[in-house]
């Protein structure tokens, strides 16, 4: 990995240097627009609507859009004395539960390597911070764009999670919000059945991206020069008759299909006792 930015956190005298790297990657296709009789690629030219004129990169501004469709140019002059951070610094304004902020917030994770002889302060902070069992609210100036974020340690590294601000969120607005939708005793007992009957440890490495493997098998038929086949469709199912039937269904489709994962992992190795929902609970807070 390759750090994009350099600073320190700032915990009341403390200070830690640090480097920041990106935690997270897309894994999608890429592709490219391109002329579909030679392959050539597609190239686009900056053409102002007005004048039809090519504008070399140099006179490109910035505009801002009236509802009158008038336009407010900014240059870079316009925005030398905003008042956005150039300290490098992620300020640390306090700390709290982490059940109290709505992943809903949370925008961009990095990663955080002590630099230099930041080692030991790093470490220092980490500890203190994981047996805390909380995570820091800061504040940090990235990309020319100051926001919010959380400090939080996983695998014995500091996460950096930007924020939006609340502005930033919507309110959910829903008309169904305010009808008075009435639910039988049996629908929300089935429904609690069938939580119950699909609880699990989560694993993230069991699940995959079907679609991007199914493209690039496309792909790669392309480049060896096989014929690309189109696999069937599985039948539609059914309708079930009423919402308790669905979900009595799925209860047993979810009982059935747990018992065959069960019986295919158990092959060969002994069942791991299941952890206590609390103990779980509290290793997963002290984790994140």
């Amino acid at each position: 990995m390759r750090s994009i930015w350099k600073g320190a956190i700032s915990f009341g005298l403390v200070t830690v240097p640090v480097k920041l790297y990106s935690a997270t990657e897309q894994r999608d296709v890429a592709f490219h627009q391109v002329h579909r009789e030679d392959g050539g690629r597609i190239r686009y030219r900056r053409v102002c609507t007005l004048d039809g004129e090519e504008v070399p990169y140099s006179d490109v501004a910035k505009g801002y859009e009236l509802p009158s469709g008038e336009m407010v140019v900014l240059t870079d002059e316009d925005f030398t004395d905003l008042p956005l951070s150039s300290s490098r610094r992620i300020e640390v304004l306090q700390f709290v539960e982490q059940e109290e902020v709505d992943p809903i917030y949370f925008a961009k994770s990095y990663y955080l390597e002590p630099d230099g002889q930041g080692a030991k302060p790093y470490v220092l902070l980490r500890d203190a911070l994981e047996n805390s069992g909380q995570v820091a609210i800061v504040k940090v100036a990235l990309r020319q764009r100051e926001s919010l974020a959380t400090l939080r340690v996983r695998e014995g590294v500091f996460v950096l999670e930007t924020m939006l601000w609340p502005d930033e969120v919507r309110t959910p607005d829903f008309p169904f919000l305010d009808e008075d939708i009435e639910l039988r005793k049996q629908e929300l007992s089935m429904a609690t059945s069938l939580i119950e009957s699909m609880e699990g440890e989560f694993d993230p490495v069991e699940y995959k991206d079907a679609y991007r493997e199914a493209l690039q098998a496309v792909i790669d038929a392309k480049i060896e020069g096989r014929e690309v086949t189109r696999p069937s469709e599985e039948g539609a199912e059914e309708p079930a008759a009423d919402l308790l039937s669905a979900l009595r269904a799925s209860v047993e489709a979810a009982k059935k299909s747990r018992g065959e994962r069960a019986g295919a992992a158990g092959e060969g190795r002994e069942p791991a006792a299941r952890k206590p929902k609390a103990a779980a609970r509290s290793r997963g807070r002290r984790s994140a």
